[in-house]
């Protein structure tokens, strides 16, 4: 593991597998508020690592990264991975996005279309119209209905961690919302036009929860994207990543092993 300072903030990146410059590498991208870059580490990236060049990272504000108190917009969020990818020499890139790690990965297609060659997608939101306003409200609930939004949002996250762990997790979300410009930056994000996103070429895996409350983004993109495919995972819902977590690597070595774009 390693700090890498770019665009001025510190972020926490760990590399995995063979560390070549200008190498091919799977790059994942957790999600948002309750999430780090752990949540891959301790379910795919060291499967993977055994036949790929792996680097995760924590989003600013997340894990081990540095918290700044501005820069949370989803333009900004691609442009850190994008310096993180340039200070860490990497050529061709998977990126591996989960929730709204996966928005970000759809985002940095588009301005690194060269780079990108392949998206997984899990459960990701897709940043269309009304994405920020709806993340932003349940962002801005306090006291019950937040602890009721995270318990319900991330049960099998949350429950694979000591009450420790848990609460260490809470407090890193509570002081990214009350404490930095994410909720503003949030809504203040323009949407992702559907014309942008049919310009999307590389080859698309989207995994979602058969019961996920962002299915239909998953079948939006299905439509979207030239070369989007799309599996339902049964019985899962937004959790995906965690609830079927065998299914989802699975699914991601034998997507990896296809012959490269």
């Amino acid at each position: 593991m390693t700090d890498v300072v770019v665009r001025g903030v510190r972020h926490h990146v760990q590399r995995l597998g063979a560390v070549v410059s200008g190498q091919r590498a799977v790059v994942f991208v957790h999600g948002l508020v309750m999430d780090n870059l752990s949540s891959f580490y301790f379910t795919l990236a060291n499967p993977l690592a055994a036949h790929h060049a792996v680097m995760l990272y924590d989003l600013r504000g997340h894990g081990m990264s540095e918290r700044p108190a501005i820069g949370y917009d989803v333009a900004s969020l691609v442009d850190d991975l994008g310096a993180l990818l340039d200070a860490q020499q990497l050529g061709l890139v998977t990126l591996v996005g989960n929730s709204f790690g996966g928005l970000v990965a759809l985002a940095t297609a588009l301005a690194r279309p060269r780079q990108v060659e392949r998206l997984v997608l899990i459960d990701a939101h897709d940043g269309t119209a009304g994405w920020a306003d709806k993340m932003a409200a349940t962002l801005s609930l306090t006291g019950a209905d937040r602890d009721a939004t995270i318990a319900t949002s991330f049960a099998a996250w949350l429950g694979r961690h000591s009450e420790r762990k848990r609460t260490k997790l809470q407090r890193t979300a509570e002081a990214l919302i009350e404490g930095t410009s994410l909720i503003a930056d949030l809504r203040a994000s323009p949407p992702l036009r559907d014309a942008e996103l049919a310009t999307i070429t590389c080859p698309v895996l989207a995994l979602y929860g058969e019961r996920s409350d962002v299915r239909d983004r998953g079948e939006a993109l299905a439509r979207l994207l030239p070369r989007c495919t799309l599996e339902l995972l049964p019985g899962c819902s937004h959790s995906v990543l965690w609830e079927a977590t065998n299914a989802v690597r699975d699914r991601i070595v034998a997507e990896l092993a296809r012959e490269a774009p």
